[in-house]
């Protein structure tokens, strides 16, 4: 009986460039920008007990600006990060609050209450502050990198109902 040709590829070499080709094309969909590129530590700002001197990768919203003669202090709502490193917005939970400081000034009305930041750096201590009227422990960064992400535009498109048109661009009658 004649063998009947099977139409599969099966050269390792082919398949190898098209995994390589899907993995390549998955990981150029998302991607930390440069400045936020490294190696930190996995831990979050309410898990960071004693994490003096760790490298950190931390973001989240603005909670506060402290403009000082030699630094910029950015107290944060901690987020946890995408996979680009933006904080998540679309959580309802924090990781807790922790200090990004960085010499320079940096524009209030620019870095506004709200805005999401994310900072690279190392832990250089801890202090306590006041949220409200509670002593609130908080890692504070020495921050390297201080990222201020682009505004998010939420649109809402909205369909107007034709009923001559609808359910098909052509009409019910073709």
């Amino acid at each position: 009986m004649p063998s009947i040709p099977s139409n599969r590829c099966h050269h390792p070499a082919l398949v190898r460039a098209a995994t390589l080709a899907l993995a390549l094309a998955a990981v150029g969909c998302a991607s930390v920008p440069k400045p936020l590129q490294g190696q930190f530590a996995g831990i979050a700002p309410n898990a960071a007990q004693d994490a003096t001197g760790q490298a950190v990768r931390w973001g989240g919203t603005i909670a506060a600006v402290e403009t000082g003669a030699e630094q910029t202090c950015f107290q944060l709502v901690a987020r946890p990060l995408n996979e680009e490193s933006r904080p998540r917005l679309d959580l309802d939970r924090s990781q807790g609050r922790f200090l990004a400081c960085r010499q320079g000034y940096y524009e209030p009305q620019v870095f506004k209450v709200g805005r999401s930041i994310t900072v690279t750096g190392h832990v250089v201590g801890y202090e306590n502050r006041r949220v409200g009227d509670y002593d609130y422990r908080q890692p504070k960064v020495a921050a390297d990198v201080i990222y201020l992400w682009p505004k998010v535009v939420r649109t809402r498109m909205v369909y107007a109902y034709d009923p001559f048109f609808a359910p098909y661009p052509w009409g019910p009658w073709w």
